[in-house]
């Protein structure tokens, strides 16, 4: 995001088994941009990747206590838009991602791929970017 972007107001959250290997995996395969990892060790307490074309995410490692205010590790479902869908397909599948669905054209006009990181979270990429809002 640029400095005249303002942020993102929806984050949507993952837990990891292995957070630092997550990032990494995020960060080579889809293309995400490590803005911030806080923690120790293999421990992260917070940590926001940026999404190049806009928004992000936010992660940190699985508590062994259960106190979890986010899902488990591996529940997470999220759905990215990206103008060259074909493009992230090769680099995702070159870094070794679990294709779960190959490129695809959808008959409302976007296109895309689905594939699963090494936790087991399901990632859709297309370039469907919703429809305008109403005014009201």
């Amino acid at each position: 995001m640029t400095n005249n972007t303002p942020a993102p107001r929806v984050w949507p959250t993952l837990r990891a088994r292995d957070a630092r290997a997550l990032i990494t995996f995020l960060v080579d395969a889809f293309g995400f941009e490590e803005t911030v990892v806080y923690g120790e060790g293999d421990r992260v307490d917070h940590a926001q990747l940026e999404w190049p074309e806009g928004g992000g995410i936010m992660l940190g490692s699985a508590r062994e206590d259960g106190s979890d205010m986010v899902s488990q590790p591996g529940a997470a479902s999220a759905y990215v838009v990206t103008a060259k869908p074909d493009a992230l397909y090769e680099r995702a599948k070159a870094a070794g991602a679990e294709i779960t669905m190959e490129p695809y054209d959808t008959d409302y006009g976007s296109r895309g791929f689905a594939a699963r990181d090494p936790e087991g979270n399901r990632w859709s990429f297309g370039t469907y970017a919703g429809e305008p809002r109403r005014s009201a």
